[in-house]
């Protein structure tokens, strides 16, 4: 028997997503060697960057559907296997059309990723610490990107070449799914679990407010029309669909933001790291928060709302940020934005295993990604043309206001209907 299993499961989410980012940012900090290995313009290289958001997106809905009927423990191993072989044969790529597809196989097995944490957490963690545990896994993505750039150029010197890079990260995969296999089963099964912790898990589980009776009279499968028809289904859609792209705004913008305000980014090293580090301290005071509202007794919707609307009004801080010419006053507001982010996603990877019956979070978590995903394509394209024509200030002031619209929608639709308590969705 060991203490506290649930914590080694979220240790193991949590290093997933770190080789989940490891082995997506591979190809961005390798881009400028691969593009004069293959003479690439921006255009080329875009392309291949939306060959995998792609599939990424799309993925996401799929493999959620697939985890909510074969389990986390199949789901993830199949997943992390298969992109970590796709990310092992990618340096056979001899060109662009074949790093599209590569990066395609690899959006496609990564897409497992956030349905399956999100399912593990709703599983393994009480209402008063699932927050934290979001937040666990979710920093492993701030933390993985961070890693990449230093060790993704280290085996680059050391083995001579883009191609063992690619391979030297991939294998990482391989490890973890064989810690994965043995460590991982659900609560129910676990063979060293506690007597303690399995009541302190199924008990609060059982206080959900999940109706018996609802839950006897529909035991099977939750089908796509049924999941749509609920309110709470397009309020954690929505919440992910409208914020997730103001991050990818600044993860993919913010260097080129830099330059264009007239800094050379060789002396903005330091600050440039500011808003990634105030995003993974946004994860964890956005789950801690929720989390110590609940023990306070606040209902579980009401606590997540909270910490949402509260974090979208951070998020303003990028509008003085768009009219800023000193550069540690800029970062600031910069890293403010995306604490008040993280602080906000982490509510919305939340949220589906808050609203919904086990048997249907991840299906609920994928489209949520997959919204988030396809506003992220999107966004992209809009930025490059509106960035090209005018300016980034009105980029910046709509990435602020538009976390506030997801407030009104979270605060709209989360919340307890006639459906909840009736076999899928939760009282919250």
């Amino acid at each position: 028997m060991k203490k506290r299993v649930r914590w080694w499961i979220g240790g193991l989410l949590f290093a997933s997503t770190v080789i989940n980012y490891l082995d997506r940012q591979t190809l961005s900090v390798l881009a400028p060697y691969l593009k004069a290995d293959f003479h690439w313009s921006n255009s080329d290289f875009a392309l291949v960057v939306i060959s995998f958001r792609l599939a990424y997106s799309l993925g996401q809905t799929v493999s959620g559907r697939l985890i909510d009927k074969g389990g986390v423990r199949r789901g993830l191993t199949v997943a992390v296997t298969g992109y970590s072989l796709v990310a092992m044969l990618t340096p056979l790529a001899t060109g662009l059309r074949s790093f599209c597809a590569f990066r395609f196989l690899l959006g496609a097995g990564e897409a497992a990723n956030w349905p399956a944490a999100t399912k593990a957490v709703g599983q393994w963690f009480p209402r008063r610490e699932r927050g934290w545990a979001v937040a666990l896994f979710d920093s492993g993505s701030s933390f993985g990107a961070a890693i990449a750039v230093v060790l993704v150029p280290w085996m680059y010197r050391v083995f001579g070449g883009w191609r063992p890079a690619f391979a030297g990260v991939a294998a990482l995969g391989f490890v973890w799914v064989l810690v994965w296999r043995r460590v991982y089963h659900e609560p129910e099964t676990h063979p060293r679990l506690s007597p303690d912790e399995r009541r302190l898990i199924l008990d609060d589980r059982a206080a959900e407010h999940v109706s018996d009776l609802g839950a006897m009279a529909n035991p099977g499968e939750v089908g796509w029309r049924q999941l749509l028809s609920f309110r709470q289904t397009w309020g954690a859609v929505l919440a992910r669909g409208l914020t997730d792209p103001v991050w990818y705004m600044i993860a993919d913008w913010f260097a080129i933001y830099l330059v264009t305000r007239g800094f050379r980014l060789e002396d903005t090293v330091a600050g440039f790291w500011l808003p990634f580090l105030g995003a993974d301290l946004g994860n964890f005071f956005g789950g801690g928060v929720s989390s110590a509202l609940i023990r306070r007794g606040w209902p579980v919707g009401r606590a997540r709302r909270a910490v949402f609307v509260g974090s979208a009004v951070g998020v303003l801080a990028l509008i003085p940020a768009a009219y800023m010419s000193a550069l540690t006053p800029l970062v600031v507001c910069f890293a403010v934005a995306t604490f008040s982010y993280a602080a906000m996603s982490t509510m919305a990877l939340s949220l589906p295993a808050d609203l919904f019956e086990n048997r249907a979070v991840a299906s609920v978590a994928g489209m949520a990604g997959t919204a988030a995903g396809l506003g992220a394509i999107g966004s992209t394209y809009a930025i490059g043309i509106v960035a090209d024509r005018f300016s980034f200030t009105p980029i910046l002031v709509v990435a602020s206001v538009v976390p506030l619209l997801a407030a009104v929608v979270v605060v709209t639709l989360v919340r307890n209907t006639d459906a909840s308590g009736r076999g899928v969705v939760k009282v919250v």
